[in-house]
């Protein structure tokens, strides 16, 4: 259920419907959802304010028909799979869900050392679809899982408790695989015995090799154990005073049932050591010349563990373990097939139903206690999905090693960014208490250890990443108030990388992308915190450096997850291009410095970023099971995008989770004093500005429409609306005011700005004309990408080489590309050159494509007339086709005629073209027939 609402909440919700008259459906949702929302209060730094996502609603078209997949999946999807590495690290009940696998799973990349950082991100999808759609079922989901985290945490903080559930003659204590829970008994259960009968019911889960039913030692040179599984499979008991090498072994001869009651029994006795598996035997020793005796005292008496540290701890049930002075007959051990009966060294039934001890019945008073392998959190505020092992391990290591440590402060990110979405979205205290005590727990660890170790940590690759926890964590300071916590997110300061970006100094060359750009929006976070100039400017100069510098055309960057060399574009082409989490980062860090800087470069990398490889990263399919979302996005020819990328549940299907339901956040900001309202990006939308009553609407099917009406409805209001003029649209950007055109000179890469009095009714109208252009790689300006206004188009071919493509051949007047294309009947956006179909990389289809073509122009072509003229180039490249058209646009066919001839003199004049072939080349300009 939802939390109740507040009498703040349901003030806002009364605020929010009286602001705007006549307003309904998606307007009432949206009140709905605001009704138990929470706002982040903006910054004092901010020029420029988001709007709150459910204030803005998105219409239908091209974004919410993406989005429309990601909802179904967020509604579908099992909560309780995410749950499951939560409540089993804590040895709760996993309800019998089954992890969702892959990084969210032990058996998965690395062991699962990333587990926990799928729930996360669902938590902050959920959140965002709540606030996006108004739908309750969004909320009920949220609440289910701040419930279950609560009840994670309150069993972390205290010894771990027996789980009961039904066992062979009654109550049995299952250890539920991921919980690393073991049973330790007392010293002096085998009491020297010199001859032994060891017996036990298990219902293993896992077939993990080696993990141990029992193992009594001191370390891995004296001991005696039981495994389910050996190296080969099968159970196995071995004894040595002298480490493996000198096992005295029995070996059974079957794998044992899993999900089974099994029962395993060992005997030792005149020199021979019996197996027994389920009643019979199936191994036998007549060379086991030692005892429990020969062992002497042992340090560790263990069920469930074992003394080498790689081994897996038993996942499974215990429902009896017996031990007995003496070697049992063969008719006994079938005899404990079919009733309980004691041991007298030691007997234990597990059938306590709560609590961490269990009773031995033997008479010797031998009380066995149920233990974490890795002893109990360092602060009642640690919540995980496993051990708080991977964080103490960092803080030592010198090098990297994510079999080892794999970021536990990027999952710990995750998470803390998801509950903070979830109390925004939903007003539940639960999620911001839990959301605190985390930040309490890193603030007690990290604020005790020293600079250097701070510093060595963080700039290890892969094991010392965080994400983007610093901006997490300022966003919790801002609601909370603790000065602890702004204290936590400095400690997150990698000096290096700010001072190198504070100096303007390129350092990026072989970093690892995701794992630094989600660092600068928390620094620009901590500006907005603490005024102190660097992290502001290190921020802006780090952007410089990877736009345009390390971008692809579709908005990406990095190649096998990192940066090259600056400028190196055809150079790092790879199938491991365009990690999507570095989209997704590079999108935030954009959108926040927007905030400070009105700078339109930066809405400019957002609709190229947000429009290709953010949308095209979802496939058009639903999945109940996956959110089919990119990982890499391969740029190399004939590519086919995978949407179901390595083991599954990984950081891109995480942030794209995200990005599918928040693509309506940038769309609109309003300056800060409320004078301005900035249309950022073109979008079927509805925005409800409460504070100024009223409504603007953009109906628009853009970019399948080349413009939009937007529309002003509610009270009379004064404003100045701010219109991007996207640097693609060099001609034809017209704006009009109720019919009439307003005044001025639209400038591409600019804002044009619209002040007036706004009345209900009132409708603004922008033309955006698209035209066909390309971008060239920085270091192969013959490598080109296409763009149609702001859609990247591939083409799709499955051909693994570079496809060669001219498109002079009809170039218009006005100097668009676009008539040497066909366009493609009843298919917006598809056009045909030369037999092969380009398409929006925003459809995320299974075609092989091209995202990248070779440029060539053979001859000298115009309005589709050839000279017969070869097509000369300079030493750099640039040929004399491309030198005329430079000069676009031409106001008449008269004025190309002038630039053809000024060339091609200038080229004869350089020796690099005939005075022959230039007047073949001017004749045919002359002869020729243009698009305007």
């Amino acid at each position: 259920m939802a939390p109740p609402l507040t009498r703040r909440t349901l003030l806002q919700s009364a605020i929010l419907a009286a602001a705007v008259p006549g307003t309904g459906g998606a307007a009432a949702s949206a009140a709905s959802a605001a009704s138990t929302a929470t706002a982040l209060p903006p910054p004092a730094a901010w020029a420029l304010q988001p709007f709150p996502l459910d204030t803005v609603r998105l219409g239908a078209g091209v974004f919410a028909a993406k989005r429309q997949l990601m909802l179904d999946h967020a509604r579908g999807y099992d909560v309780n799979r995410l749950l499951q590495v939560f409540r089993a690290n804590a040895g709760l009940s996993t309800l019998g869900a089954v992890a969702p696998g892959g990084w969210e799973g032990l058996d998965g990349e690395a062991n699962g050392n990333l587990r926990g950082h799928y729930t996360g991100h669902f938590l902050t999808m959920l959140s965002q679809a709540y606030a996006g759609s108004g739908e309750q079922v969004y909320a009920d989901r949220i609440g289910t899982m701040v419930g279950a985290l609560t009840e994670v945490r309150e069993a972390l903080r205290h010894d771990p408790a027996v789980l009961s559930v039904d066992g062979r003659f009654g109550p049995a204590a299952e250890n539920v695989r991921g919980s690393h829970r073991y049973v330790d008994l007392p010293a002096g259960v085998l009491g020297g015995a010199a001859e032994v009968t060891l017996a036990a019911w298990v219902k293993p889960t896992h077939d993990g090799n080696w993990a141990r039913v029992l193992d009594f030692g001191n370390d891995t040179t004296r001991y005696l154990y039981l495994v389910a599984r050996n190296g080969n499979g099968v159970p196995r008991f071995a004894v040595t005073t002298g480490g493996p090498g000198a096992e005295q072994g029995l070996d059974g001869t079957a794998a044992l049932p899993l999900n089974r009651w099994n029962h395993l029994a060992v005997t030792i006795g005149g020199g021979t050591g019996t197996l027994y598996v389920n009643g019979t035997a199936v191994a036998r020793n007549t060379a086991m010349s030692l005892t429990p005796a020969a062992l002497g005292t042992l340090a560790h008496h263990w069920l469930g563990r074992s003394h080498y540290a790689s081994d897996p701890v038993f996942a499974g049930a215990f429902g009896g373990f017996d031990a007995w002075s003496r070697a049992l007959t063969a008719d006994e051990i079938t005899g404990l097939q079919g009733a309980r009966v004691s041991g007298d060294l030691v007997s234990y039934a597990f059938d306590e139903t709560s609590g961490s001890a269990f009773a031995d019945s033997s008479g010797r008073g031998l009380t066995a206690t149920l233990r974490r392998t890795w002893g109990a959190p360092s602060h009642p505020g640690f919540l995980a999905a496993y051990p708080e092992t991977q964080f103490v391990q960092l803080e030592s290591m010198t090098g990297s090693d994510y079999t080892r440590v794999w970021a536990p402060y990027y999952t710990a990110h995750k998470i803390l960014r998801g509950l903070l979405d979830a109390h925004l979205a939903t007003d539940d205290a639960r999620a911001l208490d839990l959301a605190a005590g985390m930040a309490d727990w890193m603030y007690s660890r990290l604020s005790k250890l020293p600079q250097a170790t701070l510093q060595r940590m963080w700039g290890l690759f892969s094991s010392g990443e965080f994400g983007g926890i610093v901006e997490a964590i300022v966003d919790l300071h801002a609601l909370t108030g603790k000065a602890e916590h702004l204290a936590l997110a400095r400690l997150f300061d990698l000096d290096r990388l700010i001072d190198a970006c504070a100096a303007n100094t390129d350092i990026l060359d072989g970093l690892h992308a995701n794992q630094h750009i989600p660092i600068f929006t928390g620094y620009v976070r901590l500006y907005d915190a603490t005024g102190e100039e660097r992290y502001l400017t290190a921020a802006k100069n780090f952007w410089d450096m990877v736009v345009p510098h390390r971008m692809y055309g579709i908005g990406g960057t990095s190649t096998g997850e990192f940066w090259k060399a600056r400028d190196l574009i055809a150079g790092t082409i790879s199938a491991t291009t365009a990690e999507t989490c570095c989209a997704y980062n590079l999108l935030k860090l954009s959108r926040t410095l927007f905030f400070h800087e009105q700078d339109p470069k930066y809405m400019e990398y957002y609709e190229r970023a947000l429009l290709n490889q953010v949308l095209g990263s979802r496939q058009d399919r639903a999945d109940a099971e996956k959110p089919l979302v990119t990982y890499f996005i391969g740029l190399t020819p004939g590519h086919v995008r995978d949407y179901t990328p390595k083991q599954g549940t990984t950081c891109c299907e995480g942030t794209g989770m995200e990005s599918a339901t928040k693509y309506q956040d940038s769309v609109y900001f309003k300056a800060a004093d409320g004078s301005a309202l900035y249309v950022n990006l073109y979008s079927p939308t509805t925005l409800n500005w409460a504070e100024k009553g009223i409504t603007v609407t953009q109906s628009t099917d853009f970019p399948r429409e080349q413009g939009t009406t937007l529309t002003v409805r509610g009270r009379t209001a004064s404003f100045a609306l701010r219109l991007r003029v996207p640097s693609w649209a060099t001609a034809g950007f017209r704006v009009t005011v109720n019919g009439r055109q307003v005044s001025g000179t639209p400038t591409p890469g600019t804002y044009f700005p619209v002040s007036r009095t706004w009345r209900d009714g009132d409708t603004v109208r922008v033309s955006a004309p698209f035209r066909l252009r390309v971008e060239k790689a920085l270091d192969d300006p013959s490598l080109q990408t296409l763009f149609l206004g702001p859609v990247n188009l591939v083409a799709r071919n499955p051909s693994t080489s570079y496809l060669e493509f001219g498109l002079y051949r009809n170039a218009a007047l006005s100097g668009d590309l676009l008539p040497s294309l066909t366009p493609v009947s009843g298919k917006p956006l598809h056009h045909t050159l030369d037999g092969t179909e380009f398409a929006p990389f925003f459809e995320g289809t299974e075609d092989p494509t091209h995202a990248y073509v070779r440029r060539a122009e053979p001859r000298v072509v115009f309005g589709n007339s050839d000279s017969g003229v070869a097509d000369p180039a300079k030493a750099d490249g640039t040929t004399l086709l491309d030198e005329v058209w430079a000069g676009a646009p031409f106001s008449a066919k008269g004025a190309l005629v002038s630039r053809v001839r000024s060339v091609v003199d200038a080229w004869v004049a350089a020796g690099l073209l005939g005075q022959a072939d230039g007047e073949k080349v001017v004749s045919t300009a002359r002869g020729a027939t243009f698009v305007p």
